[in-house]
């Protein structure tokens, strides 16, 4: 099959992971056609995506939270604003999605929980089988727990996902564990999507602390914490613009722009690991049996690190206070089922492309008769009919 990637390109999981996959679909005999990556202004593409994609890359202009002034948390009414005054760029993103998928005569498009690619399918309806693949659409699982959050944002991000996923012929929900498949949410539970690069590190345990930024305003909080702890190795990753490759605070504390193969050979032989919850590199963290301090940023990140934390990845936080990282790296056990759970990854994935099935099954209907099933069948949960 010809195959399009469609990826949300904020921070590095989603990246990581259509990696991970091409590596896979095409070691089947399948070809990604291309990749679409879609990111705000404000960020930049790392070099080693599309070195190690390999395939041609576009990008578009898609929506994204915007973090506080000081670069931290995710500013949830400033990026409603934004987004808002950006609509005609997500219309013209939207027309150049569509142009992509025919350029490129893909037979399927798989998407990474990026939003533009729903609504290409609900305006545009492309000919092609759409596949999502993200760990986001557990939380469309009815056995998923979520932390206790507000209601309101709790809905607001299941229907996100959705919106993500209209005209989906599947869904692939990669988890930390095994769950079962939910056939009326066309939703199926696998594996993370782990690279070979970190399936084939040896890990080992260093003398030094590693970590990911996801917004650079925490780094502030690094250097306050490294002040009273100068005797601390540390090595953080983050993709902030304008700075070396490699910036020394000192002899101890280090800031590397993001290269992700230098970010597993940090993670392989790390004391212990802190982030802001993105949900790959906490599975390559466990993975690799390091103790893992999560700092989420928005709703999302915080389903994620409570999710992770049930599975026994770490402690949660909400700053990045390595005190707690230090303590969990002395009294840490790792979750020895997670590598025999991620070995499974290239079967149970691969089994949801096979040929022969998934370009057997049909495109979705039309939006009209979707809505009137979908309502017709919650109807029948209530009403004797």
């Amino acid at each position: 099959m010809r195959i399009l990637f469609i990826v949300q390109g904020e921070g590095r999981g989603h990246l990581t992971q259509a990696i991970s996959l091409k590596q896979k679909l095409t070691s089947e005999g399948h070809e990604v056609a291309g990749v679409l990556v879609g990111k705000s202004p404000a960020r930049r593409l790392p070099s080693f995506f599309t070195e190690k994609i390999a395939s041609p890359v576009f990008s578009f202009e898609s929506p994204n939270f915007l973090p506080t002034a000081k670069n931290k948390q995710a500013n949830l009414l400033k990026s409603i604003v934004y987004n808002f005054t950006r609509l005609h760029k997500y219309i013209a993103s939207v027309l150049y999605i569509n142009h992509i998928i025919k350029e490129t005569k893909a037979d399927v498009v798989v998407n990474f929980y990026e939003l533009l690619t729903g609504l290409t399918y609900l305006f545009l309806r492309p000919q092609a089988t759409m596949v999502c693949i993200a760990h986001q659409y557990l939380f469309l699982h009815p056995d998923f727990v979520f932390p206790k959050l507000s209601p309101i944002s709790l809905a607001s991000l299941k229907f996100f996902t959705r919106v993500t996923a209209i005209g989906s012929t599947k869904k692939l929900a990669l988890s930390f564990r095994k769950m079962r498949e939910v056939p009326s949410e066309k939703l199926i539970v696998v594996p993370p999507l782990l690279r070979q690069e970190v399936l084939d590190a040896t890990p080992h345990k260093g003398n030094y602390l590693h970590g990911y930024l996801l917004n650079s305003g925490f780094s502030e909080e690094i250097k306050a914490w490294h002040k009273e702890y100068p005797q601390i190795n540390m090595h953080f990753f983050w993709d902030k613009k304008d700075v070396p490759v490699e910036m020394k605070e000192d002899e101890n504390l280090t800031f590397h722009q993001l290269d992700d193969s230098l970010f597993i050979q940090y993670m392989a032989g790390a004391k212990a690991y802190a982030t802001t919850a993105g949900f790959e590199s906490v599975c390559e963290a466990m993975y690799l049996n390091k103790p893992v301090l999560m700092v989420p940023t928005h709703v999302e990140q915080a389903c994620n690190a409570f999710d992770a934390s049930q599975s026994g990845a770490g402690a949660i936080s909400g700053q990045f206070d390595l005190d707690i990282l230090l303590d969990l790296s002395e009294r840490h056990t790792p979750n020895k089922a997670f590598p025999h759970w991620v070995k499974q990854a290239d079967w149970l994935i691969m089994r949801e492309f096979r040929t022969d099935l998934l370009m057997d099954e049909m495109p979705a209907p039309a939006l009209l008769h979707r809505m009137l099933t979908n309502w017709t069948g919650r109807l029948g949960r209530y009403l004797p009919i």
